[in-house]
C-alpha cells in the first residue's frame, strides 16, 4: 500500500527555517500565531492569498506545501475528467480534438 503524503508542510517547513508561529503570522499580516496554529492542523484551510503568502514566504509552491490536499483534488478532478469524457459527443474539428486530449489526460492522472 502507497504511503499517504502529510495533508501539509506547513509545520515541518516552519521549523526547518527557524521560524516561529508568531514570526509566519506577522509576514501573513495575521495578529498571532494562532491562525498558523489552525492552518498547521488543518483546523482551517487558508484562503488564497494566504496560501500564496505561504508559497512566497516558504519558497514551495503551494501544490507542494499541501501535497495531501493537493493529491486529493487531483483524484477528484481526475474521476470528473472521466466522466464528462464518458458523457461526451465528440465533433472531429480541431477544438474538439485538442479538448478530448486534455480530458483524457486530466482522466489518466
Amino acid at each position: 500500500m502507497p504511503l499517504r503524503p502529510l495533508p501539509n508542510l506547513l509545520r515541518a517547513t516552519r521549523r526547518r527555517l527557524a521560524l516561529f508561529q508568531d514570526d509566519v503570522a506577522f509576514l501573513l499580516g495575521k495578529q498571532d500565531g494562532r491562525k498558523v496554529s489552525e492552518y498547521e492542523l488543518l483546523a482551517h484551510l487558508p484562503n488564497l492569498e494566504t496560501a500564496l503568502a505561504y508559497e512566497a514566504i516558504f519558497k514551495m509552491p503551494v501544490s507542494e506545501l499541501f501535497p495531501g490536499l493537493y493529491m486529493e483534488v487531483e483524484r477528484k478532478i481526475s474521476a470528473r475528467a472521466k466522466s464528462l469524457t464518458a458523457q461526451t459527443a465528440w465533433a472531429s474539428d480541431a477544438n474538439s480534438i485538442v479538448r478530448r486530449k486534455t480530458l483524457e489526460s486530466l482522466a489518466n492522472r
